[in-house]
């Protein structure tokens, strides 16, 4: 085998509409922040990961491993991987990151030996949803989400909005969420999900589910509004961020994840009234919008 072959594939952060950790089930919609990354074959053992960002790699080597097991019997033993990340999604943040990481890898992977050694990914479970289960199985293995993450991940692989059930891992609705315009609000400081207070979070089980039942209603915007401001009150953040955002004008405002990031649903009105009032507290403003595209190979070389 050539060193050739390279896999480059982009995956999207997301923010959250539900936050699955209290209630078992969740909503999450992709952002036009992203994970890159390449995948290239080459001769002999080996899985050499390297990222743009002072980020520990071991997901994606729990990533590889995992893919490289599933095609252990097609492939020859002599097959070594190098993988490449670039990215614009800050990690730690509530904007899934890991989740973005982990579907990225595990398809730029699947691609590149499936086009190598001409193989049917679908005969070996790696479909898109073996794709994204791979990905979520591999995040949970290397202890960088609680529960999953199935509404998180399923946003990033699909794009738009998902609603899910994080327990069952069943996408209860799946739909594009057009003319949405995002602004982000991220503190100076980071919050793996990994280190959030489960206990705490799962007190708010009975509110989140009405919040929940506003999603599946088709009022997201309530749904995000309350879950944040009930997430902050569970995790200790600042609920001011939020309420500024709605006094100016926001549509919907609350805790991305487990923070410490927040997201704003904003029209053409308030978006610069949004932005001025964030502005007064210590971080940076992050303007972006929902990506409808999912996971996708962008190269092939």
């Amino acid at each position: 085998m050539g060193d050739k072959l390279k896999i480059k594939v982009r995956s999207p952060g997301s923010a959250t509409v539900i936050n699955a950790i209290s209630m078992g089930c969740g909503s999450a919609f992709g952002i036009k922040l992203y994970v890159n990354v390449e995948a290239r074959l080459k001769p002999g053992n080996g899985i050499v990961c390297k990222s743009d960002q002072k980020v520990d790699t071991t997901l994606m080597e729990i990533c590889a491993e995992n893919v490289l097991e599933k095609f252990r019997e097609k492939i020859p033993i002599e097959t070594g991987v190098e993988l490449r990340t670039k990215s614009n999604l800050p990690v730690a943040s509530g904007l899934s990151s890991s989740s973005a990481t982990s579907n990225a890898v595990v398809m730029a992977l699947t691609h590149a030996l499936t086009e190598e050694y001409e193989i049917n990914a679908a005969e070996i479970g790696l479909d898109d949803s073996g794709v994204l289960n791979l990905a979520i199985d591999s995040s949970l293995q290397a202890g960088v989400t609680i529960t999953g993450a199935f509404d998180d991940a399923s946003a990033s692989y699909w794009g738009g909005l998902s609603i899910t059930n994080n327990l069952k891992r069943i996408a209860i609705r799946r739909q594009k969420w057009e003319g949405q315009n995002i602004l982000i609000y991220m503190p100076d400081k980071k919050s793996p999900t990994a280190e959030a207070d489960v206990a705490r979070m799962k007190l708010l089980a009975p509110w989140v589910n009405l919040a929940f039942k506003e999603a599946l209603k088709g009022e997201i915007h309530h749904a995000l509004t309350l879950n944040g401001l009930l997430y902050c009150a569970a995790l200790q953040f600042n609920s001011d961020i939020a309420l500024d955002a709605l006094e100016a004008g926001a549509m919907a405002a609350g805790l991305s994840g487990t923070g410490p990031s927040f997201v704003a649903v904003v029209d053409d009105k308030s978006y610069h009234q949004v932005k001025e009032i964030w502005k007064s507290y210590p971080g940076r403003i992050i303007s972006t919008e929902v990506d409808n595209q999912g996971t996708q190979v962008i190269g092939r070389e």
